[in-house]
């Protein structure tokens, strides 16, 4: 990237990692320095929180705002009806309205803990595209949005290209996604004066659908900015842990948790997560990244506590790392880890410790907890465990048992 930006805001996405492309970088720089730019990322309500896969994007409408923009956060209470079926093999399953507005209700909470909102010139906005989807008149909107699509072009783009290609059906409710996409660009514009749209990089195609349709129907320049797909250095999603998803949601992942997540990044991930998921200055980061050795891991913490308290609070942060040192240094049962509590009539016939495991969420499946227990990677109360069918009762829950997977996972098993 040899461009060389003018505002605050081009200058952050640059220097700390956001941009994978930009529809026209002078035309956006040059909006930037004259005045506030409204813009939006879309989020379709399809789970009960955003999870870390979401908080790159979220990070950027931060920035945007910490540098004198404002940002829009549009929830999909239309589109979700639809479901993106960008880079998918299947068709996402369809939600009930009142699920889809229960899921918006949910996600709210995180985005508050991210944004100011308010009505300050940079203060956030919250909009729900079914304001404007919902009440869409089939034939005005074939007739007015849908001649200015060619269906040639929509073919050509990678999102429905690889599901063609791979000759899994492609329903016309979802291929009329794209289009949605667009429309809420156009939409936010008028009524907003939204003149950017970011996005993951898989979102390219949507966002310049918006651009074009905005240019055909009112004339007007707007812009798209794309951030790059996150793995981790060893391929992984980002955002995906041995458990399942990382929420950002309290109700669905523990502060400890989520600490522990960002205290277990491989040493190769650390500079280029600090720079993406904190506010520490970049050659901070940079240094931090730096490090070798046992160093590496007080980086780690930092970027734990960071994250964390940007979430959670700087409080929550500080008890995980504490917690985390009592169960690491220590070998005690620190107060914050996940419990799992059972009551006196699950365990009338006993429960196996693998079931205990799979309970507390540290694997996925009995046959998981199986295969950790063969390894040798489970332990209880600091004991390595030997039988997989070893079975507890209400006795055995006197005091509180505390389940170790592989070195770094807890959990404690109490009587509820």
């Amino acid at each position: 990237m040899t461009y060389h930006p003018k505002s605050d805001f081009m200058r952050v996405m640059i220097e700390r990692g956001y941009l994978a492309d930009c529809t026209d970088y002078q035309g956006l720089d040059e909006a930037l320095v004259k005045g506030v730019v409204p813009a939006y990322i879309g989020y379709d309500a399809t789970a009960a929180s955003l999870h870390v896969g979401h908080l790159l994007n979220i990070m950027m409408l931060r920035w945007l705002q910490k540098t004198g923009h404002k940002p829009i956060t549009l929830m999909g209470g239309g589109t979700t009806k639809v479901g993106d079926p960008s880079f998918r093999a299947d068709e996402r399953p369809l939600l009930t309205p009142e699920k889809i507005d229960e899921n918006i209700a949910g996600m709210k909470q995180v985005f508050a803990r991210y944004l100011d909102y308010g009505d300050a010139p940079d203060g956030a906005i919250m909009l729900n595209n079914a304001e404007w989807l919902d009440s869409l008149n089939y034939l005005d909107f074939l007739r007015d949005i849908g001649r200015h699509f060619s269906v040639n072009r929509m073919l050509s783009f990678e999102s429905v290209k690889s599901r063609l290609d791979r000759e899994q059906s492609l329903s016309f409710l979802e291929f009329n996604y794209m289009i949605l996409q667009a429309y809420d660009f156009l939409e936010i514009h008028r009524r907003y004066g939204c003149l950017l749209q970011m996005g993951g990089s898989d979102q390219w195609g949507n966002i310049v659908n918006g651009i074009d349709l905005t240019r055909r129907v009112l004339d007007r320049e707007i812009y798209g900015l794309t951030s790059p797909l996150l793995t981790t250095s060893d391929g992984r999603k980002m955002g995906k842990s041995a458990s399942g998803a990382v929420w950002l949601s309290a109700e669905m992942l523990g502060a400890y948790e989520f600490w522990q997540f960002w205290r277990n990044t491989t040493d190769a991930d650390i500079g280029r997560f600090l720079k993406l998921y904190t506010e520490l200055p970049v050659e901070e980061c940079d240094r931090l990244g730096a490090l070798r050795g046992a160093e590496i891991n007080g980086a780690k913490i930092i970027l734990a506590n960071e994250v964390t308290a940007l979430l959670h609070g700087a409080d929550a942060a500080a008890a995980a790392e504490a917690t985390a040192r009592e169960v690491f240094e220590r070998g005690g049962i620190g107060a914050d880890l996940p419990t799992v509590a059972l009551d006196r009539a699950d365990l009338a016939d006993g429960v196996t410790v693998a079931q205990l495991f799979v309970r507390a969420g540290l694997v996925p499946s009995g046959k998981e907890a199986k295969r950790l227990i063969t390894e040798g990677g489970a332990r209880l109360n600091d004991a390595p465990v030997l039988d997989a069918g070893q079975k507890l009762y209400a006795g055995d829950l006197a005091a509180p048992l505390k389940l170790t997977a592989g070195r770094k996972r807890h959990a404690l098993v109490v009587l509820g």
